[in-house]
């Protein structure tokens, strides 16, 4: 038999071989180029490029009037900004960007863009964060958590009341500490509480059992949400709560060193008041949304003050440790609080000429953790280096590249080109800017951090304020806020996501319970800072 016929007839009956052969290399081509689409989306390789193509293109295409310094730095800013937001790099990393771009770039020295990341405003972040490990390893928030919130449950349940408990605990401790780890350390506290409660699955046996696990679920949305809003609320409230608060001190004395600073109890004076009024706000939003006359009678089946006093109960009595941390602690408050206090009584500063900052005494009661014995074993101090590994390292070189980028603008000149071209406002009533300047500021801040929108907010709002002849923190006050009010979105904050991923809260519950919050929150910067703010920060005098 002819071999080619044989192949033609074998390959006749095989109907369903195309006629035309298909072009298969061009479908392998196909899968391999989606394949490396995939893995450079998957490395991120495309949001690491996207940094140093936009500062090329802004090096090679603005024209800012031959300030080469000014486009520079406009460059670095979009790099490092980029990377910010699109995570490229782990955020430390992105972070430490300047400490080359800006030499390469003939921004600043290497030497003057280092001193930004370590002064005295890095060191009281730095010794805080110390601090807050300490509490965190002795369960100290925890103990505090259940006393206060077995004190505030009710018999019967009180939803209001324990509300005001879990909020007004959470609030407490995020004053002393930053708010993001906070979050962290309280969300566990509350979820446990909530772990007692059924989810809704449907399969209910009856209307009424229904009706009451509806009831819980809306209250376990109100405690989700109460936790995270209120170490938002909190970290308003004194300098260490939050990295915005420190990044406003930090420029205020880069931009107006001869001015006087602000200082842990000039910013206390004006935060606390604002931040009670958004607790309050708080508070009555969550009361309103989420609690009916039925909840108390919903919870009453699985909450009350025995299992609380049961949790707290196995915890045991306060160690010495325990008593200790609290100890330093409490002592370091009152060394913040007396640093500085009015002009007829100075405070204990007086006694060392001004060089002591609240950065000094943060180390130095800080240090005192790796001194003072534990009482547990021989030669076991409250503190060691192992148990500082988990230092936010990321959160210090976060604000160290503020500290630089507010250094590299006023270097540079871009702030002085930027100011010119706010010149437009310079007739503007101050008291409508203030808000305004807290809008544009909170707008941003649900798309990004909060402190990498006060890094690029303030430095613009201290320009603008000199240029239209007005006091620059009645806008830089603003800015700051503005950036905390971050309630909407969970890429707001660190703590938004905390708060998201427990699965008890979606984004239009945010958005429902945010969005008063956030209008009582220029309302309430609008009335204190011409008035309040007015005669803490001394803004009635000329700079």
């Amino acid at each position: 038999m002819d071999p080619r016929r044989s192949h033609w007839e074998s390959s006749s009956e095989d109907v369903t071989r195309p006629l035309l052969p298909l072009h298969d290399d061009d479908g392998a081509a196909g899968r391999r180029s989606c394949a490396a689409l995939r893995s450079l989306l998957a490395n991120k390789y495309l949001a690491v490029a996207s940094g140093p193509v936009a500062c090329a293109l802004i090096c090679g295409l603005v024209d800012l009037g031959g300030h080469r310094a000014a486009r520079n730095m406009l460059g670095v800013l979009a790099w490092v900004f980029l990377w910010w937001i699109t995570d490229a790099v782990p955020l430390a990393v992105a972070s430490m960007a300047p400490l080359f771009l800006f030499p390469v770039f003939g921004i600043s020295s290497s030497s003057a863009v280092a001193k930004a990341y370590m002064d005295d405003v890095i060191s009281l972040v730095l010794g805080s964060f110390i601090l807050a490990l300490a509490i965190e390893h002795y369960n100290i928030h925890r103990r505090l958590a259940l006393n206060i919130t077995s004190l505030f449950c009710g018999d019967p349940v009180k939803p209001p009341l324990l509300l005001l408990g879990i909020c007004g605990t959470t609030m407490f401790i995020s004053m002393w500490i930053h708010n993001t780890p906070c979050t962290v350390m309280m969300m566990p506290v509350a979820t446990g509480i909530l772990q007692r409660f059924p989810r809704v699955d449907g399969a209910s046996s009856s209307a009424s059992s229904a009706a009451d696990a509806r009831e819980v679920q809306r209250f376990s949305k109100a405690v989700v949400l109460g936790v995270v809003y209120a170490s938002a609320i909190g970290g308003m409230a004194t300098l260490t709560g939050t990295g915005v608060n420190i990044i406003l001190v930090g420029m205020w004395s880069t931009y107006f060193p001869e001015q006087p600073p602000i200082t842990f109890s000039s910013w206390m004076s004006f935060g606390l008041p604002l931040a009670l009024v958004l607790f309050v706000a708080l508070w009555a939003t969550l009361c309103v949304l989420y609690c009916s006359k039925n909840t108390g009678r919903a919870l009453s089946a699985y909450l009350d003050r025995s299992h609380l006093r049961r949790e707290l109960s196995l915890l045991g009595p306060m160690a010495f440790a325990e008593k200790m941390v609290l100890a330093v602690f409490g002592g370091l408050i009152v060394l913040w609080m007396t640093r500085s206090l009015t002009d007829d009584i100075p405070g204990w500063g007086s006694l060392f000429h001004g060089e002591v900052g609240d950065g000094t005494v943060t180390i130095m009661m800080a240090t005192l953790l790796f001194i003072i014995p534990s009482g547990k074993n021989d030669g076991e101090k409250l503190m060691d280096w192992g148990k500082c590994r988990r230092l936010q390292w990321n959160i210090i070189l976060l604000l160290g590249a503020g500290f630089a980028i507010a250094d590299g603008f006023r270097a540079s000149g871009l702030t002085d080109i930027l100011s010119e071209g706010l010149g437009f406002l310079r007739g503007a009533p101050a008291l409508a800017i203030a808000p305004v300047a807290c809008v544009f500021s909170g707008v941003i801040t649900e798309f990004t951090s909060d402190d990498a929108t006060a890094t690029l907010v303030l430095p613009l709002l201290a320009e603008l304020g000199k240029s239209i002849g007005v006091h620059p923190l009645l806008l830089m006050v603003p800015g700051a806020v503005g950036a905390q009010l971050s309630y909407l979105l969970p890429t707001g904050s660190p703590g938004n996501v905390v708060g998201f991923s427990t699965g008890y809260i979606s984004i239009k519950d945010m958005v429902i319970a945010g969005t008063p919050l956030k209008i009582v929150g220029v309302a309430a910067l609008t009335i204190l800072l011409p008035t309040l703010g007015s005669v803490v920060f001394g803004m009635d005098q000329k700079l």
